[in-house]
Order: C-alpha cells, then structure tokens, then sequence
C-alpha cells in the first residue's frame, strides 16, 4: 500500500511510519527541517503545509494513494484559533484532497468525547478542540471515502504494552501514543474497520483479537 500520513512528524505518526515497513509512506510535514527525522522512520518527507495549503495543492502530493490518515493536530500549546484551523479545517481539506486525488481511504485520529462535544457558549480550548474534532469527524462521516475514526483517550508516552481495549461505544481511559500507532496499522489493513467509529485505550486484549471483537460488534 501507498499510505499519505498528515502530521507526519508527530509522535503517532512517526511510531506509525515505523509499523508500515512494507509499505510505502509519504509523511506530509510543515517544517522541512523535520524531514531527516521521517527518513530514519522510514517514511518519505514531503513538505506539504495543511493550514496554507489548499485541498488542490494537497491532492497533488497524495495523489494514487491507496489511504491517507490524519494524525495532525494544533498540539497542545495551541491556542483555540488553531484548534479550528487545523483539527478541523485541515482534517477537512485532507478529506477533500483525497476525494480529488481519488484516495480511498481515509482514516482520522479523533478524541473521545467528540461523540458529544461540549455547547458553543463554552470556548474554552479543550471545549474549542472537542467541537473542531466533533465537526472534522461528522465530515468524514458524510463523505464517500472509506472512512475510520478512531477516538482514544488521553495519550500518554508510556512503552508500547500492545494490550488495549476496543469498543464501537464511547468510554474513557488512557493509552500510549505506541498502541494508538498499534491500532492505526490494523485498522488500515483491516478492511472490516470502513465506516467504523473505534473508541480505544489500554486494555487487556492484543490489537488483533480486540480489533475484530470491536467489529463484530459494531
């Protein structure tokens, strides 16, 4: 497979990039200083801003990919404008680059909670980053790619433990941002995860085994 991974410089993204040996993957960076850091994941850099670019610019570089996965995001010292510029609008645009670029697959890295995001007389940043996510996602949903999203918990950057726990309904918890990477790599090859809303964090049961329950379930 051909994998395009948006945020390609971020933690996910990269511990993704080191799952997907045997695959080829382009890792859509901002900062081109970055790009020797997602050569020796084994990924391939390309300079590709989502906030500035247009979904046109973005279907040039994703173009006869086989997916695309959004693992961008504002990060954490951002402030509520960018929750909404890049957790939304460039989740956005990658989706619109990818119909264009006829990529069809599509799989987004959400949060729990955005199943019910907070009312928009709270705007606060955390509320602000669940509501842009709530609305990234409701695109994805409407859209005619062969969409994932996936909803962890709160990330921590503990070891990966390769033990997780996978369910099509919402609950809380925690997992590292290795198992989410984990979880990413067997929802791209699973073609039983399309059109599934995943809400995953630390658990029990290898991804494998907790992937398949959750989709049999679903």
């Amino acid at each position: 497979m051909r994998i395009a991974i948006a945020g390609g410089h971020g933690k996910i993204a990269q511990l993704l990039t080191e799952r997907l040996p045997q695959h080829q993957v382009l890792s859509l960076i901002r900062n081109p200083d970055h790009a020797s850091d997602v050569r020796a994941r084994g990924g391939e850099p390309v300079v590709c801003d989502l906030e500035t670019s247009s979904a046109q610019q973005i279907a040039v570089h994703i173009n006869g990919c086989d997916a695309v996965v959004f693992a961008a995001g504002a990060g954490p010292g951002s402030g509520a404008e960018r929750k909404l510029t890049m957790d939304r609008d460039g989740a956005v645009k990658l989706l619109e680059a990818a119909s264009a670029g006829d990529v069809p697959r599509y799989v987004i890295v959400s949060s729990v909670g955005a199943e019910k995001p907070p009312p928009a007389n709270e705007n606060d940043v955390f509320s602000v980053y669940l509501r842009a996510k709530a609305e990234a996602d409701a695109a994805v949903r409407k859209s005619d790619r062969q969409w994932t999203i996936v909803r962890p918990g709160r990330l921590t950057d503990d070891p990966e433990t390769g033990r997780v726990r996978i369910d099509t309904d919402p609950f809380r918890g925690e997992i590292s941002r290795a198992d989410v990477a984990a979880v990413l790599a067997a929802v791209l090859l699973d073609p039983n995860a399309v059109d599934a809303i995943l809400y995953v964090n630390g658990g029990a049961d290898d991804v494998k085994h907790a992937l398949e329950a959750a989709l049999a379930r679903a």
